[in-house]
């Protein structure tokens, strides 16, 4: 039996312009038919606007976006690229990731951003498992041709495939149409509060990677839907970054908390940021003192939290300035077109949520069976924990033994897998240590009776990405913590272990 969704509570979003259909669920009226249709009205419009900047690089126009997207999309062609064949990236973050994103849109492809902190073994299993046709890669010149343009897509087309960890270990495809991005950007225009009208003169700094959906879909794509400029930051350094600020005239903000707490919020930081009308996060909790500070410093902008999965094409909730403060603990209401349910709800109303709405993508890339588990009667199986009062939700423990580092996702069971093969190492548990300003940093505890740290941490270099190898480690010759089912007990671990200091201080 379907759930019902959850009252709404307050409506502090836009709603107007939204039906519902047949299946129940809620969309936008009038959003154009594609990605590559948004973005040439866009270009129809403001031919002249700065469409794209990167820090340190080169700056277009939309014109000449278009023009270059348009090349790269009649290179694939040549190289025979048809409609719907995926077309991989791994190229940094930058003026060519873009147009080689839109290039590989407008030949009829369907887009597949590589996370490139990912280990070897990782990137081969996203270009295998997607049957990438091509791969743009750095170094390499982008496909070059003819101009080509293909503007029949329909919002059910699939445009993109974001590769999501999943808890077997193995990155899963998130089939991302183009009706799942559109409704993300409105959704983004609405709960952020962004003038329309302002589109050409709006200027927003991405500093997150774009091979994600924060940086991907609720920046650079809203930025071309409104016809403002995209400022690409390609390295993350706090110094470059408030630099940027000041010299790009920012004046909006899309970041992760450890971002926020590392720069913005300093009190030694005497930088004119009155520029900033816009500020908002996510990705991972921010405390609430953080939030404070930073409002103390940027009272003139505008605060928010938004709250989504790569499976929901970024945005599901969202925690709007006017709460941000009171409810730093929420990660808001739902978004317009959202509708959310708790199912298995506890004594004290916790249970897991579910998502229905069309930002919510409509399976795993050639995963059945992890589809079948994970998206059920319409509704999006999400594996976190959570309570709604009154229409906020608040986001309890993740039942998918998430560790959320600064924004990036680590499964605790992936790095126990590969752990499993290291040197010494009889049995292993992983779980997130709180940080300050990362939110979380990856702490493992390790049972064996002659355990080399450093041969463990050097071999978990080979099998993973730099983000997920531990920041922590406790070496024990006690068996782990177990239920009589033989469930390892992280509650247990995560407030009994003794940490001590990092071995690593990433």
């Amino acid at each position: 039996m379907s759930p019902e969704p959850l009252p709404r509570g307050p409506a502090p979003f836009d709603t107007s312009g939204i039906t519902r259909g047949d299946d129940g669920i809620a969309r936008y009226d009038r959003l154009a038919p594609s990605v590559v249709a948004m973005v040439r009205a866009s270009v129809e419009r403001h031919p002249d606007v700065e469409a794209v900047v990167e820090v340190g690089g080169e700056r277009v126009t939309y014109a000449e976006l278009w023009e270059r997207a348009a090349r790269v999309a009649g290179g694939l062609v040549a190289d025979g690229i048809t409609r719907g064949d995926r077309v991989a990236s791994l190229l940094p973050a930058g003026l060519d990731w873009v147009v080689g994103f839109l290039g590989t849109l407008l030949a009829g492809a369907v887009a597949v951003p590589v996370n490139t902190r990912f280990a070897a073994p990782e990137i081969e299993h996203v270009l295998t498992d997607s049957g990438a046709a091509a791969v743009l890669r750095a170094g390499s010149p982008l496909p070059e041709g003819n101009p080509e343009a293909l503007e029949d897509l329909v919002p059910g087309d699939l445009a993109a495939i974001f590769y999501t960890s999943g808890t077997t270990g193995r990155p899963k495809g998130a089939r991302t149409t183009h009706g799942n991005f559109l409704s993300n950007v409105e959704t983004a225009i609405r709960v952020i509060g962004i003038d329309r009208a302002a589109g050409p003169t709006l200027r927003n700094l991405v500093s997150v990677p774009l091979f994600h959906v924060t940086g991907c879909n609720s920046q650079l794509l809203v930025q071309l839907g409104l016809g403002g400029t995209t400022v690409v930051l390609p390295t993350f350094q706090a110094d470059a970054f408030v630099r940027t600020i000041v010299e790009e005239r920012i004046d909006t903000l899309v970041s992760v908390p450890a971002i926020y707490g590392l720069t913005l919020a300093r009190d030694d930081l005497d930088v004119d940021l009155s520029g900033i009308r816009r500020a908002t996060y996510g990705g991972a909790p921010m405390a609430p003192d953080l939030v404070r500070r930073l409002q103390e410093r940027l009272p003139q902008a505008r605060l928010g939290n938004g709250f989504g999965l790569t499976e929901t094409s970024s945005i599901s909730t969202f925690l709007p300035h006017e709460w941000a403060v009171q409810h730093a603990d929420s990660v808001g209401f739902a978004a317009p077109v959202v509708d959310l349910a708790l199912t298995d709800v506890d004594d004290a109303g916790v249970g897991e949520l579910l998502i229905r709405g069309p930002n919510v993508v409509d399976g795993y890339w050639e995963a059945p069976e992890a589809t079948a588990r994970t998206f059920v009667d319409g509704w999006l199986h999400s594996g976190d924990l959570a309570r709604v009062d009154d229409g906020l939700v608040r986001v309890v423990d993740r039942a998918k033994d998430v560790i959320n580092r600064g924004g990036e996702n680590v499964y605790s069971v992936e790095v126990e897998n590969a752990l499993a093969g290291a040197p010494g190492v009889a049995d292993a548990a992983v779980v997130g240590v709180p940080d300050d300003i990362m939110g979380e940093k990856v702490g493992a505890v390790l049972v064996g009776g002659s355990v080399d740290v450093d041969a463990v941490l050097a071999y978990l270099d080979t099998q993973l990405a730099d983000f997920k190898v531990p920041q922590y480690v406790v070496v024990t010759t006690d068996p782990l913590p177990r239920n009589p089912g033989g469930k390892l007990l992280k509650r247990t671990l995560r407030d009994g272990t003794d940490w001590g200091r990092p071995v690593r201080g990433r």
